[in-house]
């Protein structure tokens, strides 16, 4: 048991990549479609590059989706609009007319009051007038009546008995006045205007357009139809090797593929396809953790990157695992650009393109025509990579976007004139698939984000908002402590210019210059940049004191770095700047002043860490460096190359670099470079030999 935690314990790390290795696949296979795969890829208008083909049983052909939508159109035009009757409506209208009659005719001239046979023939008048115009039927206005005429056909509902009829034998409000007028007039010594008054009064629609029973109608009529047409029988030769591809061989070939796939996800081989899939992704999923480990070690060392990028991967993969299921038509709109953006954006281009290889490999055994599908995707992810090689505004994403869907686009166009020797199957939804996923390619400022909060890490657009002078910390250090700025921003030019020629992230090591020193905001005074008085503030102190007071700016500026919630990365620059050196001005005059007494080294040593990376490392140079060049009396090219020497070997020789990634060759590219600097600002002249 001892053995087994022991082991356990130091070798912690690979058994945990292992895991999540294995989980990652896992995942994977869950997400991944349980059928079988057609061992033939074909496109339409090129040759057959495979054998002789013949059906290995009978199966029918399908029709293609274009003769099924032809077939709907065809049938739905067949299809008549059905309007319903809705006789209580005139039986509301019935007695709220003979109540306005027997009110209104009260109002009539005196001479009328007496003659009720003159009554009588007018109420009959007015009732029969309005069951006329409601038998003839007021069609209420409905958006399904644009565009039709009134000689167009349709089925009137009424008593629950159909008949055909045509648009036009139904009345609107403007004809079923004219209607009740011309009815009127066939009737003598009526009030006309008075009768036809009371009708408009109570007019309404009672023919109404009925939705269920024409959507009803439709689905019935649509069920019919076969998406079938023919039979090919077991043994009957489909394609012969070198025969081109045309429509109806794609079709016939399409539809031996889809019987082939569902029968092979339903039969015996279940598990054996189940095996495939084991093997192709592990093998997917191994070469990604070995590109890791002989290319990118420092990621692959680190968890938390590790678990970044298969996240990505298996999301991206879940996502177009839904579309299919849902609708293989659909997969372009997945912005599986994502993919290559967002890890770029926290890493390199070299590892976005593989990363985004991976991921394409992946999903192309779930698409259908995947040789289409990953070569359209490989090329929109390096051109989304090329588009942000630099990202350092917001904007690139709006461009890279654009470029997503121009590359779509240009390839889709390319794809069918090679295969139908035109442009008659390019299909524009397909433009509409490639704009939304180019759209949807804009959330990858959000998702960069998320993850950057979620994982603790950090992007280039985040180090350019740091890195600007105008932030709160940064403001506040140029106020309270103007020459700890100066000196920020001239370590930041140094480091950065270094951080260049030796390979690097110049944004990083920039950022972190420029809040390295942010700790002695706290007691300005007492660091001698700020010290413009001529008065000296250690000038009372002991030598422990003063070297207190300045290693406490390390950890000052750890706490207001955490505060304002600066990232780890920049809080490392913090940590790391002077190592573990100790404060040499006063640790010597303690050690002269008293030369016999025992001198304890911690009261005046950093805390540290030591520089553990080589950005880390080029600041603590470059702090040294130009804090030092302040303190020489006379400016030439022998001084300051003494100078860069002395403290860059004297930081060699305490072992301040063990920890990072940086050889000596490079160390020596970078006292050049800083020398070289040094001179320009000091606005020294080489001496040339004569």
């Amino acid at each position: 048991m001892k053995k087994f935690l022991s082991f356990i314990r130091h070798n912690y790390q690979d058994i945990y990549k292992t895991f999540l290795f294995i989980l990652a696949i896992g995942l994977l296979l869950v997400i991944f479609p349980q059928t079988g795969m057609f061992k033939y890829e074909f496109f339409k208008g090129t040759p057959w590059l495979h054998e002789d083909l013949f059906a290995p049983y009978d199966f029918a052909i399908n029709k293609s989706s274009e003769e099924i939508d032809k077939e709907k159109e065809s049938l739905l035009t067949g299809i008549k609009p059905y309007f319903i009757f809705q006789d209580d409506v005139l039986e509301t209208a019935r007695i709220h007319l003979e109540e306005e009659f027997e009110r209104m005719w009260l109002q009539q001239d005196a001479k009328l009051l007496n003659k009720e046979r003159i009554k009588i023939r007018n109420k009959e008048a007015v009732g029969q007038v309005l069951e006329k115009v409601f038998y003839q039927g007021i069609l209420k206005p409905d958006l399904v009546l644009e565009g039709m005429s009134a000689t167009d056909a349709i089925v009137l509902i009424r008593n629950n008995v159909a008949q055909e009829s045509f648009l036009g034998s139904l009345l609107n409000m403007q004809s079923a006045k004219e209607f009740i007028y011309t009815n009127l007039d066939k009737y003598n010594n009526i009030e006309r205007n008075f009768l036809a008054s009371l009708i408009f009064e109570v007019l309404n629609y009672n023919v109404f357009y009925d939705v269920a029973k024409t959507n009803n109608e439709k689905e019935s009529v649509l069920t019919g139809i076969s998406l079938t047409h023919g039979m090919l029988q077991t043994g009957e030769k489909i394609i012969s090797r070198g025969e081109l591809v045309t429509h109806d061989r794609y079709i016939i070939l399409q539809s031996l593929k889809n019987s082939y796939e569902q029968q092979l996800g339903a039969s015996r081989k279940y598990y054996l396809i189940i095996l495939g899939q084991i093997m192709l992704t592990m093998i997917t999923m191994g070469v990604l953790a070995l590109f890791l480990v002989f290319f990118r070690k420092d990621i692959y060392a680190d968890n938390k990157k590790m678990v970044l990028i298969i996240l990505i991967i298996i999301l991206m993969v879940f996502i177009a695992s839904l579309v299919i299921n849902y609708n293989p038509d659909y997969i372009y709109i997945i912005p599986i650009c994502l993919v290559p953006i967002i890890i770029r954006a926290f890493f390199d281009t070299r590892l976005a393109m593989f990363v985004n290889l991976i991921t394409v490999i992946i999903i192309g055994f779930m698409v259908p025509n995947s040789f289409e599908f990953v070569f359209l995707q490989m090329i929109a992810g390096i051109v989304a990579v090329l588009s942000i090689v630099n990202l350092q505004r917001r904007s690139q994403f709006f461009l890279t976007a654009i470029w997503i869907f121009v590359t779509y686009s240009v390839i889709y166009i390319g794809l069918n004139l090679i295969q139908e020797g035109s442009l008659n199957g390019v299909k524009t939804i397909y433009f509409g698939l490639f704009a939304g996923s180019a759209v949807l390619t804009l959330f990858s400022y959000l998702l960069i984000y998320v993850f950057e909060k979620i994982f603790g890490l950090i992007t280039d657009v985040t180090l350019i908002e740091l890195a600007n002078t105008n932030n709160t910390l940064l403001r506040e250090l140029s106020l309270k402590a103007p020459g700890t700025f100066q000196h920020s921003l001239q370590v930041a030019n140094l480091a950065e210019e270094a951080i260049y020629a030796v390979g690097g992230s110049a944004m990083l090591v920039r950022a972190g210059a420029l809040y390295h020193d942010i700790g002695k905001m706290d007691m300005p005074a007492y660091f001698i940049e700020n010290q413009t008085t001529g008065i000296n503030s250690h000038d009372d102190l002991t030598y422990e004191e003063s070297a207190r007071i300045i290693i406490n700016h390390v950890i000052g500026g750890i706490e207001k770095a955490k505060k304002h919630k600066l990232p780890e990365q920049i809080i490392d620059f913090i940590r790391t700047h002077h190592g573990t050196r100790k404060v040499e001005y006063f640790y010597i005059m303690k050690m002269r002043e008293e030369p016999e007494e025992k001198v304890d080294e911690s009261e005046f040593t950093y805390p540290g860490p030591i520089p553990f990376s080589k950005e880390t490392a080029v600041l603590m140079m470059a702090d040294s460096v130009e804090a030092a060049s302040r303190s020489l009396k006379e400016y030439d090219e022998e001084k300051i190359d003494s100078l860069v020497e002395s403290i860059i070997n004297k930081q060699l020789e305490t072992n301040q670099f063990d920890n990072s990634d940086i050889t000596l060759k490079e160390i020596s590219k970078i006292k050049k470079i800083l020398k070289t600097r040094l001179m320009t600002i000091y606005h020294i002249r080489i001496e040339y030999p004569r």
